[in-house]
Formats: C-alpha cells, sequence, structure tokens
C-alpha cells in the first residue's frame, strides 16, 4: 500500500477504542474495566501541534507489562481509525461498521481451541443493499518498523480462519501499529483482496432476533481435479448461511452501540445466549457497572448515556459516553433497519472532534451517532 497520511484526533482514536472493546467483557466492574478501558490513554498521546500524531511523554514512560497492554490496545484505537479510512476510501458511499469478531463466531461454532481467528469484522453497508464483510486483525508494537513484519505475517494466519461465501476468495485486513519512542506514530497496513464476503441485503430481517447454531468448525476447500473435497479448521460461512450471518453482525453491532451508553437490559435483546445475554440482564448499579442514566445536549444534540469522574493528573474529570437520544429510542424498540436508515441519512461519514463550549470541553462525535466527550470539573468549596 501506498504511504498516506490520515487526519484524525487524539479523542477520536480513543473513541475508536472504546466503541471497540465495548462488549469485551472483562469483569465485574465493566464501567471502569471495559466501558473506559480507552480513557487510562488520555494523556498519552501527543496530536497538539501541527505535525504527526506521537507518543506523549507520559505514553513513553509506560514500563513493564503495561507497555504491553498500551501497545495492543492502541494498537486496536488506530487500527480501527485507519480500517474505517481505508474502507471509505474504497467504498466512499457506504458506512463502515466495526464488530467484534469473537463474539460473532460464538453464535454459530462452539467453543473451541481454535486459536486462529480474526479480531474483528468490519462491514460495508448501505441500507438496503447487500455488504461486504472483512476479517480484520489489529496489533501494535513499541519496536521498530521491523517489528511490524512477524506481526503482520501472524495476523493473516487469524483472518485465513474465516471464509465467507466460496473459498480463498474473503477480502481481508492485517494491521500493525508502530507507537515510536522518538517518532510519529505508523499504521502499517495490508490488504487481501478478494470477490467473496458478499452477504444479501435482508434488511427486514435485522429487526428478529439472532438465533444460536451449532456448526463443526470446518473450512470446505472444494474438490480439484482428482483431488477430493478438503475440510480444513476454521470457520465458513456458507451462502446458505449468508442471511443469519448478515443479521447476527448487524445485531451485534448495534449492542456493542448500546452497551456504550451503559444501558444493559437493551444490549441483552440483541445478543443470543451463546453470546452472552445473560451478562447483561443481570442487576447493574453506578458504584460498579456503566448505567444508562445521564442526558446530556453534545454539540445541540441531545444525548443519552453513562459518565464517570476521575482524577487526571490532579484534576476531576467527567466522560461522558452515550448516543443520540433519537437514535437510542429507536434501538429500544428493536429497529435496526430504522436505525440504519437515520444515521445514514443524517450522519457524516467522518468521524470529528472539537470543542463545545456550551458543554466546556472537547467531544467526539462518531458516524454511527455515538459520542465521547471529555471535560474539567470545576472545584467547589465545601465550607
Amino acid at each position: 500500500m501506498k504511504n498516506t497520511s490520515v487526519g484524525v484526533a487524539p479523542l477520536s482514536v480513543l473513541h475508536a477504542l472504546g466503541r471497540a472493546i465495548s462488549l469485551d467483557r472483562q469483569g465485574s466492574v465493566r464501567g471502569l474495566a471495559e466501558h473506559w478501558g480507552c480513557l487510562k490513554y488520555t494523556l498519552a498521546l501527543d496530536g497538539s501541534q501541527q505535525k504527526d500524531m506521537s507518543l506523549s511523554e507520559e505514553g513513553r514512560s509506560t514500563q513493564h507489562q503495561h507497555k504491553n497492554v498500551q501497545a495492543r490496545e492502541l494498537g486496536v484505537g488506530f487500527g480501527v481509525a485507519a480500517v474505517e479510512h481505508l474502507l471509505r476510501e474504497r467504498y466512499p458511499e457506504h458506512r463502515v461498521s466495526i464488530i467484534p469478531a469473537d463474539l460473532v463466531l460464538r453464535a454459530g461454532w462452539p467453543k473451541t481451541r481454535l486459536w486462529y481467528r480474526p479480531r474483528f469484522f468490519a462491514e460495508v453497508w448501505r441500507p438496503g443493499e447487500r455488504a461486504v464483510v472483512l476479517p480484520v486483525v489489529c496489533k501494535g508494537h513499541h519496536g521498530r518498523r521491523s517489528s511490524s513484519y512477524p506481526q503482520l505475517a501472524s495476523a493473516s494466519a487469524h483472518v485465513e480462519a474465516v471464509h465467507i461465501g466460496p473459498w480463498n476468495r474473503t477480502p481481508a485486513l492485517v494491521l500493525s501499529t508502530e507507537l515510536s519512542m522518538k517518532g510519529p506514530i505508523v499504521v502499517h497496513a495490508l490488504a487481501a483482496d478478494g470477490d467473496g464476503g458478499v452477504l444479501p441485503a435482508q434488511e427486514e430481517e435485522l429487526n428478529s432476533a439472532s438465533r444460536d447454531v451449532s456448526r463443526y468448525p470446518k473450512i470446505i476447500k472444494p474438490a480439484q481435479g482428482a483431488s477430493p473435497e478438503e475440510g480444513l479448521s476454521g470457520f465458513h460461512v456458507l451462502p446458505r448461511h449468508a442471511g443469519w450471518f448478515r443479521t447476527v453482525l448487524a445485531r451485534t453491532d448495534v449492542a456493542g452501540l448500546v452497551a456504550f451508553t451503559g444501558d444493559g437490559s437493551v444490549t441483552a435483546p440483541y445478543l443470543t445466549n451463546q453470546q452472552g445475554r445473560r451478562y447483561y440482564t443481570q442487576q447493574s448499579h453506578a458504584a460498579v457497572s456503566s448505567v444508562r442514566n445521564i442526558e446530556e445536549t453534545v454539540l445541540g444534540t441531545p444525548c443519552v448515556g453513562t459518565e464517570h469522574v476521575f482524577r487526571l493528573s490532579g484534576d476531576r474529570v467527567e466522560a461522558f459516553s452515550g448516543l443520540a437520544e433519537d437514535l437510542f429510542d429507536i434501538l429500544k424498540q428493536g429497529k435496526v433497519d430504522k436505525y440504519r436508515r437515520e444515521v445514514d441519512a443524517r450522519y457524516a461519514r467522518l468521524p470529528k472532534a472539537q470543542w463545545d463550549r456550551s458543554w466546556g470541553g472537547a467531544v467526539s462525535v462518531r458516524p454511527d451517532g455515538s459520542v465521547l466527550a471529555i471535560r474539567r470539573l470545576k472545584a467547589q468549596c465545601c465550607w
């Protein structure tokens, strides 16, 4: 691929990471562990100058196992931002959704010892049209450019574990983010082209509850000449399963979006039992979980979501994550098709980050209608 610069704000990268991990189920204290996992990197990125983004002094000082975690998680944030940019260029009139692949695969295949699988699926879609789905792997490291080569090589084995449609024709993307200690942050990407990965429109079926199935993890390699048909280890979405797979993808996507607001009760119906629906039906409390109990007007748009207050370099900081209120109401009614039509008609295809004077802080808005906002709280006297 050619070298290119992509304009993206640090807050947009953190927002991309937050959305990507909103269904990761990292523990009972999910309000801090998974939903707000992106916020620990608030001071790690330096985008204040008119130059390429780099790690800040704070980001470069990370040590020991935290350094590996930082590389892995920021690799996801920058990787997702790069995937969206690349696919928007290739499909300029379409939307791009990033969906956790492991969660999607759980709905169709029982737990297995097959460790090779992509980290995400990128669904490229427009309302009423067929979708294109690409397996994606995003990695990261703090080494030199050469450290990206083995990461890209290992990532290729993971995307190869999923075939959608005909054997060996599924497009894929693998990415490795170089978090340099001296220079700018660089994302290295490789793309595998193919005319597979196509799913039917079937827009009306997106409102129907996803169903669990149990398929054997096997990729069907067709017979060639005297060679018989062969079954390889992996996950194969055959044409007769394409409609089911499209429904699971779309509903898992909006499950992550609603989870980003902190509302487990609305998240649960979009997941199957094998995907962990029960996890989101448990009683939640603001002390240990994300709870949708906040209404904010951000950039003039009424939003609903959840908030956390924490210390950042001695200052009390409030972070709000949520979704436009009217979009949330649509998803609360289970109307995935209507949500997608509304988003496609009203929201820009590019993420944006800017200062909201009325709210008093920085705001990131993604093309899916989700919002991540952060502001410093004023000191209050308690005489």
